[in-house]
């Protein structure tokens, strides 16, 4: 079965990884989480079989599955939890949700198959990180963090997991390949149906939607203005599904022209996010008021509802900026927005540029860029919310409602819409389901028909 990705995977580490399809391939593929969420988002147990807290709900006793090998044979052991978890802790790291880990004070292995988890006050529920943080073979990776070299580690482009899929090859920008795991226990849901899988990076849409009708891929993100196309192919269908996944322009505070408030809110104001849903997504997706998609909205307060666009009367300074993106295509999105821009007097020059570089010019030290296109994964615990923050230049400390009300306050991005998946899928794969946990999520019990 072989699937498309718009961009290369960027790693298999999940210590460095922020590419979506990537961390989803970690926690459902190639290695294993302590726990998952089940169609209802509760906690089930996975590695972790069973769990229970102290009395004071600071410390959560886990009780792992014993029998499960790395793909080198080695046994995975409480041990190999313990150092992930470390690692995702430690401040020289770079585990995109580390903060998500601040409240963890201390992790400890008594034995293989017991891990105790210390928290600084009490928790009340399983923490969201616990089912996104796949975790990593101590005994081939500890050696890279010691020494400071864990994003230049040969595991990382050649990953060793204990995941239902194993690893055979990479090659950069074109393709991941993975075999079924005859060994992965049947406690822990047994061999994948899938005799092997393959990530193909195809990044121009057209070639992506031309070798699926061909029957090259056979599944495939799409842009919806294709959907009732592929529809019309007896041979495929169309799976339409929600995501946690949100679109922003966020701005760089740290320099002009956005450095000052008001230029940031005058291009929020000059945005018609209705439009956009319209004109971009033909309806698949839902304007954004704010950074929390439907599904993460506990209170109406913290989403608020979308405005038209507006012009603030009396502001006739000339604003001129670049604004950042991923890709080599039409840009259709950023297209609209700059469209729109101009029509309030504003110029937004588009510069498109490819996933790991965009990456390096968004997050990374230099911070180079005015305002960037991100498209930005949600998660149950809110930890975006931080991410979005951090980008921006803005502090990012404080709980989830905290900083929700920091990033609407401070303009620190213009939210466009909230996303919807749309995926082409070859009717000769079978047993496929997507929801809020990802495109991947049922991967094991994927199947090919005649």
């Amino acid at each position: 079965m072989i699937l498309a990705s718009g961009a290369d995977l960027q790693s298999a580490n999940p210590l460095l990884t922020t590419h979506p399809l990537a961390r989803q391939i970690q926690r459902y593929a190639l290695l294993v989480t302590l726990v998952r969420y089940d169609s209802t988002l509760t906690p089930v147990p996975y590695l972790a079989r069973s769990w229970t807290w102290s009395a004071d709900s600071t410390v959560l006793t886990m009780r792992l599955f014993s029998g499960l090998a790395w793909h080198d044979g080695t046994p995975t052991t409480a041990g190999d939890a313990q150092w992930t978890l470390d690692a995702a802790r430690d401040s020289a790291g770079e585990y995109p949700r580390r903060r998500d880990l601040a409240g963890l004070i201390a992790v400890a292995a008594p034995d293989d198959s017991t891990l105790l988890l210390r928290f600084g006050r009490p928790a009340s529920r399983i923490p969201d990180v616990l089912t996104d943080l796949a975790l990593l073979p101590r005994h081939l990776l500890d050696t890279a963090v010691r020494s400071g070299g864990l994003r230049r580690a040969a595991w990382n482009r050649r990953p060793v997991g204990n995941g239902p899929f194993r690893f055979v090859a990479y090659e950069a920008n074109r393709r991941w390949v993975f075999e079924a795991n005859p060994d992965f226990p049947p406690g822990l849901g047994g061999p994948p149906r899938l005799d092997r899988f393959v990530v193909a990076v195809v990044d121009e849409p057209t070639t992506k939607l031309a070798a699926l009708t061909s029957g090259e891929l056979d599944l495939a993100g799409i842009n919806p203005a294709h959907a009732e196309f592929v529809r019309k192919n007896p041979r495929l269908a169309v799976l339409d599904y929600p995501l946690l996944f949100s679109y922003a322009l966020i701005f760089n505070t740290r320099k002009p022209p956005f450095d000052r408030p008001e230029a940031r809110q005058r291009v929020t104001d000059g945005l018609d996010r209705q439009a956009v849903v319209d004109g971009v997504l033909f309806g698949f997706g839902t304007p954004a008021a704010g950074p929390l998609p439907p599904a993460l909205t506990p209170q109406e307060s913290l989403s608020g509802e979308v405005s038209p666009p507006r012009l603030r009367l009396g502001v006739t300074t000339p604003l001129r900026f670049e604004m950042l993106t991923v890709g080599s295509g039409e840009a259709a999105l950023e297209q609209m927005l700059q469209s729109q821009l101009s029509a309030h007097g504003i110029t937004a020059e588009i510069r498109q540029l490819e996933l790991s570089t965009f990456l390096d010019r968004v997050e990374g030290r230099a911070r180079e860029f005015d305002a960037a296109v991100l498209g930005i994964s949600g998660d149950l615990a809110l930890g975006h919310l931080a991410r979005i923050l951090g980008i921006a230049g803005l502090s990012a400390e404080g709980v989830p409602e905290e900083l929700a009300a920091r990033i609407q306050d401070s303009v620190a991005a213009a939210f466009l819409y909230h996303a919807r998946g749309v995926q082409g899928v070859n009717r000769r794969v079978k047993g496929i389901t997507m929801d809020l946990r990802g495109e991947l999520v049922t991967l094991s019990q994927w199947w090919v028909g005649q």
